[in-house]
């Protein structure tokens, strides 16, 4: 009898025979000294679409928090329970990391639901008081008919995201630190199905593909 499901026991073989073994060093070293990531990345809990695995990123280059549509919450210090901004906090202050990126993707399920009439959870269970924050603009995109509903999610999908950086210029310690050059905010948005990155332009607000070598 396995306290694990056995495919994770797997993994943790081929991880502990593979890149622990080539990497062992930098793990003590991060184990030893902290970390030191420059980079924090806001993303979606979809198992389809793991930063680390898109950046191929090693251990301590980022720090990842995940939510339900990689959503950030506006500044709200009143006492109560808040998971991400409290990682954004950690994040800003103690790290001192140098960028924040909110990453979306396509076929995003918390998204679907934001615009389907008929979303899974009833307004009072998590998922629906959390997506509620884009609710306005889930009417407004849904009420399109100029698009389909595939153009409606991804509309939504890059609109959460510019709703996500507004929302984390309302802590002050983003705000104060963007303002003096110290910390700089992206937006970026995965295409699961082709692996294509689009980034969005600081200027316009678009969505565009990198150049890459």
């Amino acid at each position: 009898m396995t306290h694990l499901p056995e495919h994770l026991l797997n993994g943790y073989r081929n991880f502990m025979q593979g890149r622990y073994a080539s990497e062992s060093g930098r793990y003590v070293s991060l184990a030893r000294e902290g970390q030191h990531p420059e980079t924090m990345i806001v993303a979606c809990c979809d198992s389809r679409s793991a930063p680390e695995t898109i950046f191929d990123s090693g251990p301590g280059e980022l720090f990842v928090l995940r939510n339900v549509a990689n959503l950030v919450p506006p500044y709200e210090p009143d006492g109560e329970f808040h998971a991400t901004s409290a990682a954004l906090e950690f994040a800003v202050q103690s790290l001192k990391v140098k960028n924040i990126v909110v990453m979306g993707h396509g076929r995003c399920g918390g998204i679907k639901a934001a615009l389907s009439n008929n979303a899974p959870l009833s307004p009072g269970d998590f998922i629906g008081k959390w997506m509620s924050m884009i609710g306005p603009a889930a009417e407004t995109v849904a009420s399109s008919t100029l698009m389909t509903s595939s153009e409606r999610q991804t509309a939504l999908e890059r609109i959460s995201i510019r709703y996500s950086l507004a929302n984390l210029r309302t802590f002050p310690c983003v705000n104060i630190l963007e303002s003096k050059g110290r910390l700089t905010l992206y937006g970026a948005w995965f295409d699961i199905s082709t692996g294509e990155l689009w980034v969005m332009n600081k200027d316009t607000g678009d969505f565009e593909r990198p150049e890459l070598d």
